[in-house]
């Protein structure tokens, strides 16, 4: 029986894409050596590929996934958070080697914003390019029918004024984002508000969710508010149990004057990329 190479050795940068109907799952180099003999039933794909990799390297497939919607001479919306950072530096790396050129950036925070310009992205603004041809972000909940909770990462007005002018929303995020309904993770779902009587506003949202019940907190930096990108305020919002009606939901909370933006992303994704134990799955509409 010939002798494996310890798994743990396998990089991302080895491994190949197989496609099965919507699903990608990663296939083995062929240098990982095989059984002539096997004295069991073969192992699948998906088996091995579960202890392979990190919950990062996971994060970064996915993106890598994501990036090949880019066509050079396109305007991207580039989000925030920990798997967009993926996107970002993978749009670097094929810039400085030449396989894409002349594309431009839109940066939905200023930690995006630093992070393409080290990397020589071309950036630009909404003002300038207000039909961007595809936007790459991340989120923290995704139902079955592609709506999202995002913002966590504290950007979600910039994201959702982004998004929403992008002919094409593709999202990464990884498994334990799934959710049955919106608010269902039990973590929090943003809200912007204006510092002014932010604790009247968030007596008011909480109000709202009386059904599911609702925990409202101020968002904290350290012993002070948070502040956004735009100067305001995040109030999170925790929910018992999911959200009932989203689109009501949206459509109540964006009604409350000194509200900005929520995190209730809702048919705005055309594609949803999973990066999980078993490998990465593409959904769409």
């Amino acid at each position: 029986m010939a002798t494996l190479s310890p798994i743990s050795s396998l990089s991302p940068s080895n491994l190949k894409w197989v496609r099965s109907n919507s699903s990608f799952y990663i296939r083995l180099p062929s240098s990982c050596p095989s059984f002539s003999k096997p004295t069991c039933s073969p192992m699948s794909i998906k088996a091995l590929s579960a202890p392979v990799l990190t919950q990062d390297q996971l994060k970064k497939l996915a993106a890598d996934k994501a990036v090949e919607y880019v066509k050079s001479g396109m305007v991207l919306g580039l989000g925030t958070g920990s798997t967009a950072a993926f996107v970002v530096a993978k749009l670097g790396e094929l810039l400085k080697e030449g396989a894409l050129k002349d594309i431009i950036g839109i940066p939905t925070s200023k930690r995006t914003e630093e992070q393409a310009a080290s990397l020589g992205i071309p950036l630009s603004l909404l003002d300038h390019h207000p039909n961007i041809d595809l936007a790459i972000d991340g989120a923290d909940e995704v139902d079955p029918e592609l709506n999202l909770v995002k913002g966590r990462g504290g950007a979600l007005l910039r994201e959702k004024m982004v998004e929403a002018a992008s002919a094409q929303f593709v999202v990464v995020a990884d498994e334990s984002k799934l959710v049955d309904g919106l608010g269902g993770s039990g973590l929090a779902m943003p809200v912007e508000v204006v510092q002014f009587c932010w604790s009247y506003n968030a007596k008011r949202l909480q109000s709202l969710f009386k059904e599911e019940g609702c925990e409202v907190k101020l968002r904290m930096d350290g012993d002070k508010p948070y502040v956004t990108d735009n100067s305001n305020y995040i109030v999170d919002l925790y929910f018992n149990t999911p959200i009932k009606d989203s689109r009501a939901a949206g459509a109540e909370i964006s009604k409350l004057e000194g509200v900005v933006e929520h995190g209730l992303f809702l048919d705005m994704a055309t594609a949803v990329i999973i990066a999980g134990s078993d490998g990465v799955t593409l959904k769409t509409k």
